[in-house]
């Protein structure tokens, strides 16, 4: 997370488990409480209808995970998409097999116990539900959405392991489901098979069914030939629907599958991949058709981009950035891609170049369709468009720290603007005309941020033109998809500013349209005057508010799809010289406005705590809570116990507490005088972050920036917490807290 001091807050309570061992020590502790500081699931709006349509999931072991030595049984902690979800990764490989069994049997006492009475009968591997709770609930408790289940070791147990595995993965998927959510998932990769032999298939078949039926989805291996999607998914079509849950009759007890909930697996390394990875996998998706076929991707190793690059000279994030954006969002005019042509084993040794025939260079985001997000009344828009990554921070359009070094973490990660990549379909806004299109390109800025460490800049470039209109240009830039609800009204602000040039005036709106283009829902945008707070802000940045809605009367489905964008004016004083602009995006914000009559609130910090340590080099913990406040109280009408109508405006009956993304954490050392400054003058610490915890931060206080100048500990330290709502504001310090902290009794 982006800290002033890179020991300042580094604890992460138990960031992975290396063995079951682990993870009971982990669960007899009595405080794993649930993190707060974890976004909860919300399904995407169009998810139900996108299930005849493969899906995308992503999965990555990153280096430093990766060198982990393979002789022990490892739960790897992995980011997959798929809807999008979260979803842990566990490993099981190497000299794992006690680890495998132990699963199944589960946590075993140290007494010396045994059957009440002896049995002649045989009896199967025993099944303990133990792991499959533990599991689920670190699930729940980290918020992620499952597990991928990944047994590389054979199963010394043979058939019976194997079906005793299986039948825990439906205890897994059960506890999974009650724990985290119906969006829960657990996910098979491809590997032993029913009789606890070790056996990439590659496809779905007769071999690992036991598996896939067992859990939510299969994950098969990436050395397949091009013929087996199409088998895989005839193989499927030949199963009995009460296999599958297809029946005419609801069979609440068997999970339903489809031909989407097998993801074939392309590998980005290559490494037998069809297509030979990198620039080259696309080949493979097409062959695995998500678009009609129906099957899903299972997109390996997509950190290629990154550690294939990251040792060569001159490597830096924006060129990364560029790099990477080719494979996911495809090259810009003049761009070239280079597919590899990878060699095939030959079945007889050697090698032969891989001549199934593929069509040009696509992208991965190609294949799938858009998907637009939450509505902003299940989950309010907040975009810095950040990729989770900095060189500085930011509060308000003034840098409150510099990293040169540099700072990552995801939990700081945007929605960088779905509708910009690779570049935005640019459209006049004013009529057709002859005159040639601006065009936009899309950057990272990480020198320049409103909130957080970066921005978006829009590099227009205006060709000049002989045409009679061509001195007044009018043009349309889609930033980013929306999903809203016909009858309800939302709001929606932009912090942005324009370097243009002196022969140009530019002026910039903000509005919303439908889509796809000439959809029949139709937004009114109304434009909000900026309240004399949003006038001459920080660092050149300017504000744009409007409200949103389409009316009730047009009716149709609950989401309706749409893009928040600009509208650029453009007048040059001569239209046939060139023109080249920037536009810099610093925050984008739509949230719902609560319906006339219902009572408003104010969010407020309520107060703060430090506990102190007990010697400088060991960590604190600042504490805080948040609050609402209520304007003052009119005067109340009721003159009888008949009088229809509430003594005073009350608040909705759900959703109105005011939510805060993260918190800005501040530092003042007291002069020796005793005196305090104002919190305009506190030194920035930190945010809270990654580690899941919205209301607290761990302080060291000789990791302070200024603990040089405590001196002989008789200066106190005043801390300040400053809240950052859903909404994308930083409260003022007036609803802010402080809380004092006296070093003087640490030990050295």
């Amino acid at each position: 997370m982006p800290l002033a001091s890179r020991t300042l807050s580094a604890t992460i309570d138990a960031p992975y488990f290396s063995t079951l061992n682990d993870l009971d020590t982990w669960a007899a502790r009595p405080t794993n409480r649930k993190l707060d500081g974890v976004l909860k699931y919300i399904a995407r709006p169009d998810e139900e209808a996108s299930k005849q349509r493969g899906k995308l999931l992503v999965c990555h072991d990153y280096k430093p995970i990766d060198r982990v030595p393979k002789s022990s049984a490892r739960c790897k902690a992995a980011f997959f998409n798929c809807k999008p979800s979260l979803t842990s990764h566990r490993i099981f490989e190497g000299d794992s097999e006690e680890d495998c069994l132990r699963l199944l049997v589960g946590h075993l006492p140290q007494s010396i116990n045994g059957p009440a009475k002896a049995t002649a009968g045989s009896a199967s591997l025993p099944l303990s539900p133990h792991y499959a709770r533990l599991l689920a609930e670190l699930a729940a408790q980290r918020g992620f959405d499952g597990y991928l289940l990944n047994f590389e070791v054979p199963l010394q147990g043979g058939v019976e392991q194997a079906r005793t595995l299986a039948a825990w993965i439906t205890v897994l998927q059960a506890e999974i489901l009650d724990k985290v959510g119906s969006h829960g998932e657990t996910h098979w990769y491809d590997s032993v098979i029913f009789t606890g032999q070790l056996s990439w298939q590659d496809r779905l078949n007769s071999k690992n069914l036991p598996f896939f039926l067992s859990s939510s989805t299969i994950f098969t291996n990436y050395t397949w030939p091009t013929s087996y999607p199409n088998t895989t998914a005839q193989y499927f079509l030949t199963l009995d629907p009460a296999l599958t849950g297809n029946t005419a009759s609801p069979q609440p007890q068997t999970l339903q599958k489809s031909l989407n909930d097998i993801y074939m697996g392309v590998d980005v390394w290559g490494r037998g991949s069809y297509g030979g990875g990198g620039f080259g996998a696309y080949k493979a998706i097409e062959v695995i058709a998500p678009e009609s076929l129906g099957l899903s991707v299972a997109f390996f190793g997509q950190g290629w981009t990154w550690e294939s690059e990251e040792d060569k000279p001159g490597f830096t994030w924006e060129g990364w950035w560029d790099y990477d954006r080719k494979l996911w969002a495809g090259p810009r005019d003049g761009e070239v891609v280079v597919v590899p042509v990878p060699k095939v084993p030959k079945r007889n040794g050697g090698y032969k170049d891989e001549d199934t025939p593929a069509g040009p260079f696509r992208s991965v985001e190609s294949f799938f369709p858009r998907s637009t997000p939450p509505d902003p009344v299940d989950l309010p828009l907040h975009t810095t468009f950040s990729p989770g990554v900095g060189r500085a921070w930011f509060v308000d359009g003034v840098s409150v720290h510099a990293m040169p070094g540099g700072w990552t973490d995801i939990d700081k990660q945007c929605t960088i603007g779905d509708m910009l990549w690779p570049v935005p379909a640019v459209k006049w806004d004013d009529g057709e005309r002859e005159s040639p299109l601006p065009l936009v390109v899309p950057a990272f800025s990480f020198e320049d941020a409103w909130n957080g460490g970066s921005s978006m800049t829009l590099d227009v470039k205006c060709p000049g033109s002989s045409e009679e209109d061509a001195v007044f240009r009018c043009i349309w830039v889609p930033v980013q998809t929306l999903s809203v609800t016909p009858g309800k009204t939302y709001g929606a602000s932009l912090y942005y500013k324009i370097d243009s040039p002196a022969q140009a005036d530019v002026d910039l709106g903000l509005t919303v349209k439908a889509l796809p283009p000439g959809s029949a829902s139709k937004f009114e945008v109304q434009p909000v005057p900026a309240p004399d707070t949003d006038s001459d802000l920080p660092g050149g940045w300017s504000k744009l508010n409007i409200q949103l809605n389409i009316p009730e009367s047009q009716g149709g489905a609950r989401n309706q799809a749409g893009a928040i964008g600009l509208v650029v004016a453009i007048v040059a004083e001569d239209a046939t010289v060139d023109l080249d602009l920037k536009i810099h995006l610093g925050q984008l914000n739509v949230y719902p406005i609560p319906p006339p009559g219902t009572a408003v609130s104010s969010p407020m910090m309520l107060w703060a705590n430090f506990t102190t340590p007990a010697s400088k080099d060991a960590a604190g913990m600042l504490s805080w809570e948040i609050a609402a406040s209520f304007p003052p109280l009119g005067a109340i009408t009721v003159s009888s116990p008949d009088d229809p109508i509430s003594a005073w405006t009350v608040q909705p009956s759900n959703a109105w507490f005011p939510q805060f993304m993260y918190f800005n954490v501040y530092g003042l050392l007291y002069a020796s005088d005793g005196h305090v400054g104002q919190p305009e003058e506190a030194v920035w610490l930190g945010t809270t972050g990654i580690v899941g915890k919205s209301n607290s931060l761990e302080i060291v206080p000789e990791d302070l920036p200024f603990w040089s100048e405590v001196g002989d500990g008789q200066n106190k330290v005043r801390f300040y917490i400053q809240g950052v709502t859903d909404h994308g504001n930083v409260i003022g310090w007036e609803q802010c807290v402080f809380v004092d902290f006296d070093p003087s009794g640490l030990s050295a």
